[in-house]
């Protein structure tokens, strides 16, 4: 980290730990739309943002890009308390279990796959979260770094996807883990993955107690009010998406793929009940939403929560200010409720 991220990182710190009423002077006026306001330390967020003139990752070339999504998480995220954390290789791939803190025996798993757009992102952009849902949940985390795109294209993230979770299903023991209590999950692209081997795993049989999906990219041929709404200024743009489709799904025919895009699955049965999250200033809200429509539909038990004042990207905000972080404390006694023993 350089002098200046250094000097951004510390100042964005002292600015999200300000008084509401202070960060609602600076951020300037409130932000009010589709009936939703925005809160006022994600507003001054993006407002120090603006001023420091970060470039969007989606503005860069994808090497430059990845770098920056890590720098700018590991601002947000900061150190979170952790029992232990250690890496292994899941079915050749890069893998991270965490593990909370005064746990001696058995715990729920959760099976974690990032977000960033199939392109960025990996075990670092989302350690800062993935300890705080380990902890706040009581449960093992396992993160898997997946193949990133255009290196790799479609279908290969959903293949790694699904081949870690078929080997965490046979492995679970060697994991400290009850079988019986496994959950899968992931924020954006990752909740797309997660979604997908949910149903993989219905379909296969597979155990599973238990998905989390944190506002998911459901539909890549996405046409929705959301995306008209929030597609300039709040995190996530519309060209970072269409960045996005390029990268990892170029042929547009590919885009409606059931493996692409969940939203136009037909949802197996025995599917594990879901607890899909979006954000109300978030491009990716109302598909997201969407899919929890056609899983209740399809008489999949879920629970649907809307943090109405909350951007996408909330989720690795956990280290500055504090709405960001209590939506994400929100999360992790969800994914516990989700991960309770059966009596």
């Amino acid at each position: 980290m350089t002098i200046k991220d250094r000097a951004e990182a510390t100042l964005l710190l002292a600015a999200m730990a300000l008084p509401e009423a202070v960060q609602r002077r600076l951020a300037g006026k409130p932000v009010t739309i589709d009936g939703q306001t925005l809160a006022a330390d994600v507003q001054l967020m993006l407002r120090l943002q603006k001023v420091a003139r970060m470039p969007g990752a989606e503005t860069l070339p994808i090497p430059a890009g990845r770098v920056v999504i890590d720098r700018t998480t590991a601002a947000t995220g900061r150190t979170q308390p952790i029992g232990s954390v250690r890496d292994l290789p899941v079915e050749g791939l890069p893998a991270r279990l965490y593990t909370p803190r005064g746990v001696t025996g058995p715990t729920g798993l959760l099976v974690f796959f990032h977000g960033g757009g199939f392109m960025y992102g990996g075990l670092d952009s989302h350690d800062a979260s993935c300890r705080v849902l380990a902890e706040g949940a009581g449960c093992r985390v396992l993160a898997i770094d997946y193949r990133l795109a255009p290196e790799h294209r479609f279908p290969a993230a959903y293949d790694d996807a699904v081949t870690a979770y078929r080997w965490v299903a046979k492995n679970a023991d060697s994991l400290g883990v009850d079988v019986d209590r496994i959950a899968v999950g992931g924020d954006s692209a990752g909740g797309n993955l997660a979604a997908g081997v949910a149903a993989a795993a219905a379909r296969e049989g597979l155990p599973l107690a238990f998905q989390l999906l944190v506002y998911p990219a459901t539909d890549s041929a996405r046409a929705t009010r959301s995306l008209e709404l929030f597609s300039e200024g709040f995190y996530l743009t519309k060209a970072f998406m269409d960045l996005a489709n390029a990268s990892y799904l170029p042929d547009p025919a590919e885009r409606l793929d059931p493996r692409a895009s969940p939203f136009h699955d037909d949802i197996p049965d025995g599917l594990a009940p879901a607890y899909v999250v979006t954000a109300g200033f978030d491009p990716l809200r109302d598909e997201g939403e969407a899919y929890s429509r056609a899983l209740a539909a399809a008489g999949v038990r879920v629970e649907l929560r809307r943090f109405p004042d909350q951007i996408h990207g909330f989720f690795n905000v956990v280290g500055v200010g504090r709405t960001s972080r209590a939506a994400v404390d929100e999360i992790a006694v969800a994914l516990k409720a989700g991960l309770a023993p059966s009596l």
